[in-house]
């Protein structure tokens, strides 16, 4: 499996040398947060503060301080910058002088990456793939083959879990795969705050893995692939077999991707899905605990 930590280590290993471009700060409408970041080589980028001409300018810049040493050190006029400078900062208003109409401002920093930096990245980058939210995905047919790919672009840790080791041939390098007989074990030994989503091959394994995930009330998503009429046979087998509850299956998303757009193509039901999963991700990460006091659930 690739991570986003091995990508940051093998382009640091390539660039040679390279120039780190950081947000420091923000005022107004800006595309990205302070604290984004890129890395700027010769030849490449990694990463990115937004995109657009302030993108361009500060890649333009970090290059510029990427030159080597002039014999005789002096003033670039047209950069305005020292040659050989190894910090600098830019102050960008986002308006119709440079083409972008954000109306925000941005002030980035300009850093060429020495070892000290490049250790605080890679550990930085280390500390927040250990954090990353967890998505399960229950089969890998072509929904979950589609799912998987959307979801692999996210900054996410998704894991495909398979009885069958066929149905795992084929998955980006970014997803971990699982190949076990009993898949609600991988289930119950997923981190608090995991999405799971089950589409599997056959409806009464879906049962029984749905059952376990809407049985744990630390799940960030529930979701089934399906229709009405499985949902249906699903709530009363639950409810009846299962000794599940009512608000169990209240929290449970089927059919995954809703149903406002009729289109039962894999890809489009992997888009759909994918963003109703993220945004549950996020809606579980910003919501106050049961013990936070009112002040603290605002302040957070």
């Amino acid at each position: 499996m690739n991570s986003k930590v091995q990508e940051l280590k093998e382009f640091l290993g390539r660039a040679g040398r390279a120039a780190l471009v950081e947000v420091a700060a923000t005022k107004g409408s800006t595309p990205r947060e302070a604290g984004a970041f890129m890395l700027v080589s010769a030849s490449a980028i990694f990463g990115t503060i937004g995109g657009g001409q302030l993108e361009y300018m500060a890649i333009d810049k970090a290059r510029q301080m990427l030159r080597p040493l002039s014999p005789h050190k002096g003033k670039d006029k047209e950069a305005r910058i020292e040659v050989g400078e190894v910090c600098a900062t830019l102050d960008v208003p986002l308006g119709p002088e440079i083409g972008q109409c954000c109306g925000g401002r941005v002030e980035l920093l300009i850093r060429l990456v020495d070892q000290p930096i490049e250790q605080e990245l890679i550990a930085n980058a280390e500390s927040e793939e250990a954090h990353l939210p967890h998505v399960y995905l229950f089969g890998g047919g072509h929904v979950g083959q589609a799912l998987a790919a959307s979801l692999a672009l996210l900054p996410i840790h998704v894991i495909v879990v398979e009885t069958r080791a066929d149905a795992l041939e084929g998955m980006p390098e970014k997803v971990e795969t699982r190949l076990t007989p009993m898949p609600e074990a991988v289930l119950r030994e997923a981190p608090a705050g995991s999405a799971f989503a089950i589409l599997t091959h056959d409806h009464a394994l879906d049962f029984l893995i749905v059952a376990e995930a809407l049985k744990r009330d630390d799940a960030a998503y529930v979701g089934m692939i399906g229709s009405k009429t499985k949902k249906a046979t699903f709530r009363n087998w639950f409810l009846k077999s299962a000794e599940g509850s009512q608000a169990q299956f209240g929290r449970l998303v089927s059919p995954i991707g809703g149903n406002a757009v009729k289109d039962k193509r894999p890809q489009v039901i992997a888009a759909l899905a994918a963003a109703e999963i993220m945004t549950a991700l996020v809606s579980h990460a910003v919501r106050p605990t049961a013990s936070a006091t009112p002040e603290k659930a605002m302040a957070g």
